[in-house]
C-alpha cells in the first residue's frame, strides 16, 4: 500500500503556517520599495491589497471547505469549469507563484545576511532553499514546529518596530503620496506580495485535521493578523525614515530600527533572517503539495506524487520544487521577480473568485462548512467584488511582468497537451 501524508496539524499549527508565510513574505523585504513609490501613504497601499486578500480569502475559505485536497487551485477550477485545460493552467500558475515566490524571499534574506557579512547575495539564496528543502523533506509536523518558533521570533522583530516608533507617531503627513493615487494603486500591486501565502494554506489540506472546518478559520485568522501588523509596521516605519530613504534601502526595517535606537539594527536583521527563511520553508512546502497533488490527479507526471515511506513527504516533488525554485535565484532582482509573482496571483484569484460563482449555481447542494455571507440569492457579492479588483489590479503591471506572466500561461497550455490531457 502507497504511503500517505500524515495528518498532523490543527487550527493552532495551520493558522501559524499562515500568519508566518504571509509575514516574511513582503514585510521585512518589499516596505522600502512600496514607500519609494506610495510616500507616506504606504500605509494605504497595505490597507488596499488587504481588501483584496480578504475578498480571495473569503473565496478560498468556502471553497477549502468543499474540497479539502493538496493542488487546490487545479481542485477548485476542474470541480467549477469542469475543463482541464482551465484547471492544468490555474495549477501551473499556482507553481509559477510558488517558485518566484520562494526565488524573491530568499534573495530578500539573502539581502539581510549580505548586510552583516558582505556575503554574494546570489549564492546565499540558493543555499537557504537547498536547506530548507531538507527540512521540508523531514516532515511536515517538524516543519510546522520550526515554523511556529520562527513566526513567534518574526512577529516580535515587527512589535518591535512599533514600539521603537511610537516616539515618532504624528511627525510627518500620512496622506502624502508623490504619485498621487496611480503611486498607491502600484504600491499595492508590489505589497499585495505580502499578503501572499494564505491561499497556501488550502494546499496542506491533506494533513490539517478536521480540514472542512480548521482550514476555513486558519486562513481568516491569518489574514486579519497580519493586516493588522503590517499596517501598523508601514506607519511606524515612514514615522521613523523619510520614504525616499527607505525607497533606497536594501534592509528597510533594520534601517528603522537603527534610525529609533541606535545599535538594534543588527537585533532587527537577525530577525529578519528568521521572517525570510520560515517564509521560503512554507512556500516550498506548499509548491511541493501542489506537484503532489496535480500528479494524483493526473495531470503531471505519476513519479511527482511519490511519498517517502518513512517520512511521510512527497520527497520527488520536494526535490522539484527546491532545483526550480534556486534556478529563479538567478533572475537578482526581487522586485521583478515579486512583480511576477503578484501577476500570476492575481490571475489565480480571479478564477478563484469566479469558481465559487459557478460553484453556487452548478452545484448549489453541495455541502459547504464555511459559506461566504452577503448573497443576491444564488449570486455571491464578495466573490465578485474580489474578481473585479483582481482584474483591474492586472491593468498595473509593465509591460515586461505583463509579457513574462502571459508567456508563463503560454508555456502552461504547451504543458498541457503534453502533460495534462491525461488528467482524471
Amino acid at each position: 500500500m502507497p504511503a500517505k501524508l500524515k495528518k498532523a496539524l490543527g487550527l493552532f499549527e495551520t493558522t501559524m503556517y499562515g500568519v508566518g508565510i504571509i509575514l516574511g513574505a513582503g514585510i521585512y523585504v518589499l516596505i522600502g520599495k512600496a514607500a519609494g513609490i506610495a510616500g507616506n501613504a504606504v500605509w494605504l497601499s497595505f490597507l488596499l491589497s488587504a481588501v483584496i486578500a480578504l475578498f480571495t480569502g473569503l473565496s478560498y475559505a468556502e471553497l477549502s471547505s468543499m474540497f479539502p485536497k493538496s493542488a487546490a487551485a487545479y481542485v477548485y477550477t476542474r470541480k467549477a469549469f469542469n475543463s482541464k485545460q482551465v484547471s492544468f493552467i490555474a495549477g501551473w500558475m499556482a507553481i509559477f507563484i510558488i517558485i518566484a515566490a520562494s526565488a524573491a524571499v530568499s534573495l530578500g534574506f539573502a539581502g539581510y545576511l549580505n548586510a552583516f557579512t558582505g556575503l554574494p547575495i546570489v549564492p546565499i539564496a540558493a543555499g537557504l532553499i537547498a536547506v530548507l528543502s531538507v527540512i521540508n523533506f523531514w516532515g511536515i509536523k517538524e516543519s510546522a514546529t520550526m515554523n511556529t518558533v520562527f513566526t513567534l521570533i518574526e512577529a516580535a522583530g515587527l512589535l518591535m518596530i512599533i514600539f521603537l516608533a511610537v516616539p515618532h507617531f504624528g511627525s510627518v503627513n500620512y496622506f502624502e503620496a508623490p504619485a498621487g493615487a496611480f503611486g498607491i494603486m502600484t504600491a499595492a500591486v508590489l505589497v499585495f506580495f505580502a499578503y501572499l501565502g494564505f491561499e497556501d494554506l488550502a494546499d496542506v489540506a491533506e494533513e490539517v485535521r478536521d480540514a472542512p472546518r480548521t482550514l476555513p478559520r486558519a486562513l481568516l485568522l491569518s489574514v486579519a493578523i497580519t493586516t493588522l501588523l503590517y499596517i501598523a509596521v508601514s506607519v511606524s516605519a515612514v514615522s521613523v525614515l523619510p520614504w525616499q530613504q527607505l525607497g533606497t534601502s536594501k534592509a528597510p526595517l533594520a534601517d528603522v530600527a537603527e534610525a529609533a535606537l541606535p545599535g538594534s539594527a543588527s537585533t532587527l536583521g537577525a530577525i529578519a533572517l528568521f521572517a525570510t527563511s520560515n517564509t521560503v520553508l512554507f512556500l516550498l512546502i506548499a509548491g511541493s503539495r501542489i506537484l503532489y497533488g496535480m500528479a494524483n490527479q493526473g495531470a503531471l507526471h505519476g513519479h511527482l506524487a511519490k511519498v517517502h515511506s518513512k517520512r511521510s513527504t512527497p520527497w520527488v516533488a520536494i526535490i522539484t520544487i527546491g532545483a526550480l525554485s534556486a534556478a529563479f535565484v538567478l533572475l537578482g532582482s526581487i522586485r521583478q521577480v515579486a512583480e511576477m509573482t503578484d501577476f500570476g496571483a492575481f490571475v489565480i484569484f480571479l478564477l478563484i473568485n469566479l469558481s465559487v460563482i459557478f460553484l453556487r449555481f452548478r452545484q448549489p447542494g453541495t455541502k459547504r462548512p464555511f459559506r461566504i455571507p452577503l448573497s443576491v440569492g444564488k449570486f455571491p457579492v464578495t466573490p465578485a467584488l474580489g474578481a473585479l479588483f483582481c482584474a483591474g489590479m492586472l491593468f498595473y503591471f509593465n509591460a515586461e511582468t505583463v509579457l513574462l506572466g502571459l508567456g508563463a500561461i503560454a508555456l502552461a497550455t504547451v504543458f498541457y497537451f503534453i502533460w495534462g490531457k491525461n488528467a482524471k
